[in-house]
């Protein structure tokens, strides 16, 4: 008998073992090519094939939840999904809220872009920026207007009809529109402002951290990072 018992809860742990654990994964899905939402109604982008290779290599089961950039981390924070994988930068702002993995996107520039001809003085001008971004705390502390939006594709339209004289964003989103405008759009200045992306978790999840951060080391290593990097940021792309 006592065999029988053993041999059960044997086979209950080996059972029970080879199921993941669930993740929730939270995105904006409206920041191309970091994140978006496809034609099918699917998280996709960059951040989608990174999440899912990292949730793969950590033994973990994914589910991937959609949230408005200007409550991301209070909705972490209050539990409504277990990370933010959503081109967050990492600042030691954000860090004294939320913690961060090791960055798995490297540092980029953010990009001043305006409608081509005009005359535009981004130290003094009227900027958009998304709400709760790096460039928006960098417009705050120049010598230039700050107007805040909360998604990516207002502050675009806010240049579009005049609100604003440029918006500034990072350039790996707004080369794309530049590219796509027909020459409407232009780049006309850049700026380096916060550090590399990570993904953001809870402070009391130090165990998920320490499992994101062994997956991200895989990737690094084995290049499968460099080579979703390049595949949606292009060739030319900083890599690690």
């Amino acid at each position: 008998m006592k065999k029988i018992i053993l041999s059960a809860m044997l086979a209950t742990f080996m059972f029970g073992s080879a199921y993941a654990e669930t993740v929730r994964m939270g995105t904006e899905g409206a920041y191309p090519p970091y994140n978006f939402i496809n034609d099918n109604g699917e998280v996709d982008g960059f951040e989608r094939d990174v999440g899912d290779l990292l949730c793969a290599r950590a033994n973990l089961d994914c589910v991937w939840v959609i949230n408005e950039w200007d409550s991301i981390i209070p909705n972490l924070v209050s539990g409504n999904y277990d990370t933010i994988i959503a081109g967050m930068s990492i600042t030691a702002e954000r860090d004294e809220v939320i913690d961060f993995t090791q960055e798995y996107f490297p540092p980029s520039p953010s990009v001043f872009m305006a409608l081509s001809g005009a005359d535009v003085d981004v130290d003094s001008g009227v900027i958009a920026a998304q709400t709760s971004t790096i460039q928006a705390g960098y417009v705050a502390e120049s010598g230039a207007t700050l107007v805040e939006y909360a998604t990516p594709e207002e502050t675009i339209a806010a240049v579009q009809n005049g609100e604003a004289d440029a918006v500034l964003a990072d350039g790996d989103y707004l080369f794309p529109i530049i590219d796509e405008s027909g020459g409407d759009f232009a780049a006309i200045g850049e700026v380096s402002i916060g550090g590399g992306i990570g993904m953001g978790i809870r402070e009391s999840d130090g165990a998920l951290k320490a499992k994101m951060n062994a997956a991200i080391d895989t990737m690094k290593a084995d290049g499968s990072l460099n080579t979703l990097i390049k595949k949606w940021f292009g060739k030319d792309a900083n890599t690690f």
